[in-house]
């Protein structure tokens, strides 16, 4: 009887692990550039343009391993299962909107900084992703 209850219990577990949503990480770059700050060749064009993007899920579980969300769920309810991409696209869409088209400029992004704000309730959980960074222009 006791074996027949804890197969019991566990078969939910199971069956999430073994059909369940998983989200999580991010795609971390070391690419370097070196600017010579004696002889600039850049302006800072924004600051703190930030892009967000948002998912929510059923019956789970979202944490946040420092740069890393992370979430282990059975079905995603809403939002995006590709939050970084979404984000940074967010972020970009909103510099075009506030200083316009980037056109053939030479951008990069400086300074990023990412957030996460997380609501677990069991039966749902919500994950929501901030990228926030200033935006320089090389020139010549």
């Amino acid at each position: 009887m006791k074996q027949k209850t804890i197969h019991f219990l566990l078969l939910p577990i199971i069956l999430v692990y073994f059909s369940a949503c998983t989200t999580g990480g991010s795609f971390l770059s070391h690419n370097v550039t070196n600017v010579e700050l004696s002889n600039p060749k850049f302006n800072i064009v924004a600051k703190n343009v930030e892009g967000t993007s948002k998912a929510s899920y059923i019956i789970g579980l979202s944490f946040s391993n420092g740069f890393m969300a992370n979430t282990l769920a059975l079905a995603r309810v809403g939002g995006t299962a590709k939050l970084y991409d979404h984000a940074i696209q967010n972020l970009w869409n909103n510099y075009e909107a506030e200083y316009g088209d980037p056109g053939d400029k030479k951008l990069v992004l400086t300074n990023i900084r990412i957030d996460n704000d997380m609501l677990n309730l069991i039966v749902y959980t919500q994950t929501e992703l901030f990228i926030t960074a200033d935006i320089i222009e090389f020139v010549e």
